[in-house]
């Protein structure tokens, strides 16, 4: 892969909304989803890293640009982050499987005072599934009769398992229904486990269910993705949103949910 870096200065659109010269960290087909929506809006990519050009992810060339967006994988992704709040540049980050390492990212970012958006889904149509999944499991609290449980369903190339999504579902689910102490990512008997079921089929893009059952009736909320626009038309969002800001943020903030 080539290394592309363009010097124009900023242009206003007919809206007057800033373009942006965007750094992609990690160009993969997510990578490459975003840069194609991020163009369409008339903002520039301005830098593509990979893991062919390692060389060039320096501070200098990120400062070169607005914004990173931040899409690789769970062994890499705090060091992308840490190096993006070194150069003080606002950072889109949709790498999942490192939030064992939150507490010393959130504190970098605080200590360089640096812009961080962080979600475990950028699709517009999952956030507002969150919304929904926390509104259910609320009122499920009240009806003990019913047990819970979880299915996702991602294409083989997830390095994680359960995604991302699947947990952010799952610990909303536990901020409510408080019979379940915790999840696990198996099929379970135990009633204060709360079952995760990952499976991993090619070319599925992403589908998530919750699955309430009782011996009377099952109740079940799901979202399928059809392809990663969704994905990488949230995280150019998430930048247009993060320009300009210092702080950590989510995509409800982005939403305004």
């Amino acid at each position: 892969m080539k290394y592309y870096l363009i010097t124009a200065n900023h242009l206003i659109n007919n809206n007057q909304r800033l373009t942006m010269k965007i750094a992609l960290i990690g160009y993969g087909k997510m990578g490459k989803a975003i840069e194609a929506i991020a163009v369409e809006k008339g903002h520039t990519v301005a830098l593509k890293f990979d893991v062919s050009n390692q060389d060039e992810f320096t501070i200098a060339n990120l400062q070169q640009c607005d914004v990173a967006i931040e899409f690789t994988s769970p062994h890499s992704a705090v060091d992308n982050l840490k190096k993006c709040f070194e150069a003080g540049v606002p950072v889109v980050c949709g790498s999942t499987g490192w939030l064992a390492e939150w507490d010393t990212v959130k504190a970098d970012c605080e200590t360089k005072n640096a812009s961080l958006v962080y979600a475990s889904n950028y699709s517009i149509g999952v956030n507002l599934f969150f919304e929904l999944n926390t509104y259910l499991a609320n009122l499920m609290s009240k009806h003990t009769n019913y047990d819970v449980m979880l299915e996702e369903i991602h294409h083989t190339e997830k390095r994680d398992a359960p995604s991302g999504t699947a947990i952010t579902l799952a610990e909303q689910v536990l901020q409510n229904i408080t019979t379940k102490k915790g999840w696990v990512n198996h099929s379970s008997d135990n009633a204060e486990e709360l079952a995760i079921i990952s499976e991993r089929i090619d070319p599925a893009p992403g589908t998530h269910k919750i699955k309430y059952h009782s011996a009377i009736d099952d109740i079940e909320i799901i979202h399928t993705a059809h392809n990663r626009l969704g994905f990488a038309g949230g995280a150019v969002l998430a930048a247009e949103f993060i320009v300009g800001k210092k702080g950590i943020y989510n995509m409800k903030q982005v939403l305004g949910l």
